[in-house]
C-alpha cells in the first residue's frame, strides 16, 4: 500500500500551532508531542510533513516571509511611487498585527541553524520601491553607493519598531499606526520629497489600504 499523501491543511495547522508555541513559550516548548496534541494529529503525521523540529521552525520563517512579501507586493502597483511605498508600510504593520505569533516566530525566534536570509526578497522589493521614488524625482538623486539600500533599511527598521511597540502592548495599535504615518512623512521629507506632496501620497496610501482591507 502506498503512503498517504501529506495533507496541506495539516501542514498549515502545524505551522500555525508551532508559531504560537514559539511566541508564547520559546523553542524548548516546541516538541513533537506538544505539537501533535495542539493540532489533534499523530506524531507520524508531523513526520510526514517535516523531518524535525528544526525543519518546522525553518518552514515557519520561509512561509511567513513568502506570505508577507506577497502581501506587500500588492501595494506597489500605484502610479504614485511614494504612495506605494507608504502603503507597503501600512500593509506590513497590518499583516504583523493580524498574526503576531507568526511575526514573533519570524523576527524574534532565532533560526535553528544558519540559512539563507529568508527576508532577502522582501528587502529587495523594498529597495526597488525606494528606487522608484528616486527615479520619479520625488526623493533626492543619490550618488553615494548603497544610500537607497540604506533608506530601505531605515524604513524597515521603523516598521519593525512600530510592530514591536504594538504586539508587546507598549503602544496601542492605533497609536502605532499614527506613529507609522508620522515617521513615514518625516523620513520621506528627509529623503527630499516635498512636504505637501508627501502628505498627499500618504493620504492616498491610507485610502488604498483601507479600501483593499
Amino acid at each position: 500500500m502506498s503512503p498517504r499523501p501529506a495533507d496541506p491543511a495539516i501542514r498549515g495547522a502545524l505551522l500555525n500551532a508551532a508559531a504560537r508555541i514559539l511566541a508564547a513559550e520559546g523553542p524548548r516548548a516546541l516538541t513533537v508531542r506538544r505539537l501533535a496534541a495542539e493540532v489533534g494529529a499523530s506524531t507520524m503525521a508531523i513526520y510526514s510533513h517535516f523531518g524535525s523540529m528544526d525543519e518546522i521552525r525553518l518552514a515557519i520563517r520561509g512561509d511567513g516571509f513568502a506570505r508577507l512579501t506577497t502581501r506587500t507586493a500588492t501595494s506597489l502597483g500605484s502610479d504614485d511611487p511614494v504612495a506605494a511605498l507608504a502603503a507597503t508600510g501600512i500593509v506590513y504593520l497590518d499583516s504583523a498585527l493580524g498574526d503576531p505569533a507568526l511575526y514573533r516566530a519570524m523576527f524574534v525566534d532565532q533560526p535553528p541553524r544558519e540559512t539563507e536570509n529568508a527576508g532577502a526578497e522582501l528587502f529587495r522589493q523594498l529597495v526597488s520601491a525606494v528606487q522608484r521614488c528616486v527615479d520619479a524625482e520625488r526623493f533626492d538623486r543619490v550618488e553615494a553607493a548603497g544610500l537607497v539600500s540604506g533608506w530601505a533599511a531605515q524604513l524597515w527598521a521603523m516598521w519593525h519598531g512600530m510592530v514591536t511597540l504594538a504586539i508587546t502592548g507598549t503602544q496601542p495599535p492605533h497609536v502605532a499606526r499614527f506613529l507609522l504615518d508620522d515617521m513615514t512623512y518625516r523620513l520621506f521629507v528627509g529623503y527630499g520629497d516635498d512636504p505637501a506632496a508627501a502628505r498627499l501620497s500618504i493620504s492616498r496610501a491610507t485610502a488604498a489600504t483601507t479600501t483593499s482591507a
